[in-house]
């Protein structure tokens, strides 16, 4: 018997965006297109454009010729940007979506968590949905009868367990939907950055829950921009970039590289950058639409400095004029240590938003922080069930040095900052 669990070779997806969608309203307008659509091509040719009607429509490749292999027991981690495939290539090993071109053979039964609460019905109860979920990955009663005390004792969700998960917070959700498919023993996980919506101490646990699955001769992909929690748990990681596997090898080297191809992404002071195409969490009804930071010396360019002031600007969109309890602005270290924690809710007031777009001034007395790369996370909500929007990869920055500043930065806490709201408009 082969030691391999997943095989990719030469796997490729295709999607056509930007055709223009026809519309008919009567049967002939169908015909008279159609009839007209040779002298349309013919026209393109001398125009010196292509004849194809396929190739009129603009070509996005999220996977292009990607290979790899993943031995049986192995934890493979997947890394890459916003955008590079990461998703894409879970849901094809899934067999959510099917490649356009080569194939991926898949040795064993696969669990799969690619969204909070896949397979879940929001209906159901918690209960109900841990047996519809282990019957969708194929187990039998017994089997979940089993495995269902503990399955609940894990995700901390006694008290709801009767209740219809439709009234479940987000990190319920995720912790009840990792929790089944940890627990119900497929002999491949596949997991996507969902574990973002959990608190820190579920995600420990998580983490420390996918070390023993791998210990148990299971395997598991994982994929995440929590550089620390990729290094601590998988020996080996492939790195995607604009749907192409740039580089496999040891996950310390691959962060690395990563981390190179990022610093080329990073966006300067007094840059918006927009979330249209950003994955996130949350029930939407408050999103994020774009952020733009800036530092408070114009001899360095408004990049932030060690020391220095940092102020974000938050333009947040919100269907209906409300009041949150909490806008955060989190600044993570290289390898995902949360270091800076700015929420609103610790000055103990309000934000006020008005329907439509708004924007949020905040503004960190003092960045104490060491020279190098960051990454800035958002979060809005009202604590502890209502989560509205969640992003956990915003925007990378640059921290600068200045007249020879530095401060040590402890990667086990949070660095104490002071900060304020500037102005809602």
């Amino acid at each position: 018997m082969s030691d391999i669990a997943i095989r990719a070779t030469d796997l490729s997806k295709k999607y056509q965006i930007g055709g223009r969608h026809k519309q008919y309203s009567r049967l002939g307008d169908q015909v008279m297109d159609a009839m007209l659509s040779p002298f349309r091509r013919v026209g393109n040719l001398l125009r010196g454009k292509s004849s194809s009607a396929s190739d009129l429509d603009e070509v996005f490749w999220a996977l292009k010729e990607v290979s790899f292999e993943i031995r049986h027991g192995e934890i493979m981690g997947v890394i890459g940007h916003n955008g590079a495939g990461k998703s894409t290539l879970l849901k094809i090993l899934s067999r959510i979506t099917e490649p356009t071109a080569g194939y991926a053979d898949v040795f064993g039964r696969v669990g799969s968590l690619l969204e909070v609460g896949t397979g879940f019905h929001p209906e159901l109860t918690g209960r109900e949905n841990v047996y519809l979920n282990g019957s969708i990955l194929g187990m039998r009663r017994s089997e979940i009868d089993r495995k269902f005390d503990e399955i609940v004792a894990f995700a901390e969700v006694e008290q709801f367990i009767n209740t219809p998960v439709k009234h479940y917070s987000s990190g319920m959700y995720v912790r009840l939907a990792f929790s089944v498919a940890a627990h119900l023993e497929p002999e491949i996980l596949l997991i996507d950055e969902v574990l973002a919506v959990g608190d820190v101490a579920f995600q420990r646990k998580s983490l420390g829950k996918m070390e023993n699955v791998s210990q148990q001769g299971r395997t598991v992909v994982f994929v995440s921009h929590n550089m620390n929690a990729l290094q601590r748990l998988c020996p080996r990681s492939i790195l995607l970039d604009h749907g192409r596997l740039v580089a496999q090898d040891e996950t310390s080297k691959i962060v690395e590289q990563y981390l190179v191809i990022a610093s080329t992404k990073t966006a300067g002071p007094n840059s918006w950058i927009d979330f249209a195409e950003q994955k996130r969490n949350g029930n939407g009804a408050v999103r994020f639409i774009g952020i733009s930071y800036s530092g408070d010396d114009p001899a360095l360019r408004y990049y932030p400095r060690t020391n220095g002031a940092l102020e974000i600007s938050i333009r947040i969109f919100s269907k209906t004029k409300r009041s949150v309890g909490s806008i955060a602005v989190t600044v993570f270290d290289r390898y995902g240590t949360k270091l800076v924690n700015a929420d609103t809710l610790s000055l103990g007031k309000s934000i006020d938003l008005r329907k439509g777009e708004n924007l949020v001034k905040l503004k960190i007395d003092q960045v104490h922080l060491n020279p190098g790369l960051y990454t800035l996370g958002l979060w809005v909500a009202d604590p502890p069930l209502e989560v509205y929007d969640l992003i956990p990869s915003a925007a990378l920055f640059e921290v600068v040095e200045a007249e020879k500043e530095s401060i040590r930065v402890q990667a086990d806490g949070l660095v104490p900052v002071k900060f304020e709201v500037i102005s809602v408009s």
